[in-house]
């Protein structure tokens, strides 16, 4: 079995046992205080009803329930009065609610995964493991008090809560995806800094607002988020437009017949595929993916289309022509200048190139071999298959000289090797 296999069923499994360990001691010892449970459970199924759902592979914040279930967790006093259910209802709660108010999404095929589940469970329970038995005990009360000791105290939990969330995302991603822990933490910990500060915030604001207040304070709490939510779904479609605006500019060299039909697109999530390997994340993967996808449109300028696209196969310099034409034409088109850059320098000799350029040029170089030799029949399939696949990997290793770093194509052969892109063939290192 394999180890990500592992991990993710271990991950899952603690999730498991947690949360039956703590619906058991629940329903066998009956709710304590009810009326907070209630109150809590209902933010938390409230936050699920109203997540925004994602793209594949994207986060799927529900930032209203994150912050309900870590207020409940740090939750010391309800209007003055100590509280007393502990971590194991603080578990049971948020399972229950978190099932219950995904049960109308479930049903429509687009609720939370088991991982964004297991991690909700594992890190409420880290949280309330860290602070209810010390308040229970009155450890908090004599050595903090009330006062700014106390929300140090309830900032330093959030502050280590979000750090265990963002590991255990970043290493059930590593078990699916093969891809380096360290840019996939990175990714994770730079989450933290913009939705992730806001639900730590007001998890926190909620537990001292309820603890001075009373349940009252709930709803008025909840308003910043619920609007934040609406801000982020609106920048989530801005971002959408964008992509689709790039994908069409994209397209547009295949309907002109100057590149194969699907060529971009390959090029495009194979270079982010190996973006990750050699730890590219956040903004840079986005840039390169962009990158990619236009790096053949200033094919469009030619008057003699290359044969098959296939840029690669060209002297060099006709290459460096046909990628600052490229470059030229993306840069009217109001993409982040960033992309216009890899696109024009795609062509350089690698050591003058930065890394995604570098990455660019070699998928590229990558596909147009594969589609020659599919076209040649020395290949079956999308990309030419197996044999063609091997054929151009030493292609590439030949020209680590000059034309393709090498640390680029052996990350190449290593994401081909675990099965590339989404619909590419796995390919042994050869």
């Amino acid at each position: 079995m394999r180890p990500g296999v592992l991990t993710v069923g271990a991950v899952r499994a603690a999730a498991l046992l947690l949360g039956l360990a703590a619906l058991g001691a629940t329903l066998q010892d009956g709710l304590d205080q009810p009326g907070n449970a209630l109150a809590f459970g209902a933010l938390v199924a409230l936050g699920e009803l109203a997540r925004r759902g994602a793209a594949p592979g994207e986060r799927e914040p529900a930032p209203l329930a994150a912050a309900g279930a870590l207020a409940y967790a740090l939750l010391g006093e309800s209007a003055g009065s100590p509280t007393s259910h502990g971590a194991l209802q603080t578990v049971a709660v948020v399972t229950a609610a978190g099932l219950a108010g995904s049960v109308p999404r479930l049903a429509r095929g687009r609720g939370p995964g088991p991982d964004h589940l297991a991690r909700r469970v594992l890190t409420v329970g880290f949280a309330a493991l860290c602070f209810q038995p010390l308040h229970t005990s009155g450890a908090v009360a004599r050595h903090l008090g009330e006062g700014p000791p106390y929300a140090l105290f309830l900032g330093l939990l959030l502050v280590l809560t979000a750090l265990c969330d963002a590991v255990l995302a970043a290493l059930l991603l590593r078990a699916r995806t093969g891809f380096p822990y360290g840019s996939l933490l990175r990714d994770e910990l730079r989450a933290l800094l913009g939705i992730g500060s806001a639900v730590c915030a007001t998890g926190a604001v909620m537990a001292l607002g309820v603890a001075a207040a009373g349940l009252w304070a709930l709803p008025v709490l909840a308003v910043p988020l619920l609007l934040t939510q609406v801000s982020y779904r609106r920048y989530e479609a801005v971002r959408t437009v964008n992509r689709q605006t790039i994908a069409s500019l994209a397209r547009a060299t295949e309907v002109a017949g100057c590149t194969p039909p699907g060529h971009a697109h390959r090029v495009a999530a194979l270079s982010a595929a190996v973006g990750r390997e050699l730890g590219l994340s956040g903004a840079e993967l986005t840039v390169l993916e962009h990158a990619a996808l236009m790096h053949d449109i200033g094919q469009l300028s030619l008057v003699d289309p290359v044969e098959g696209g296939a840029t690669a196969l060209l002297p060099a310099e006709e290459q460096r022509r046909i990628a600052l034409l490229g470059g030229e034409v993306v840069r009217r088109t109001g993409v982040p200048p960033a992309v216009a850059v890899i696109v024009e320098r795609q062509a350089d000799p690698y050591r003058e190139q930065p890394l995604p350029a570098r990455i660019v040029r070699t998928v590229n170089a990558y596909d147009d071999l594969t589609g020659v030799a599919a076209d040649a029949g020395r290949g079956t399939g999308v990309g030419g298959g197996p044999g063609a696949a091997l054929d151009a990997l030493e292609r590439l290793r030949l020209g680590t000289a000059r034309d393709h770093h090498p640390d680029v194509v052996e990350g190449l052969a290593r994401v081909l090797a675990r099965g590339g892109a989404a619909g590419m063939t796995p390919v042994l290192p050869g």
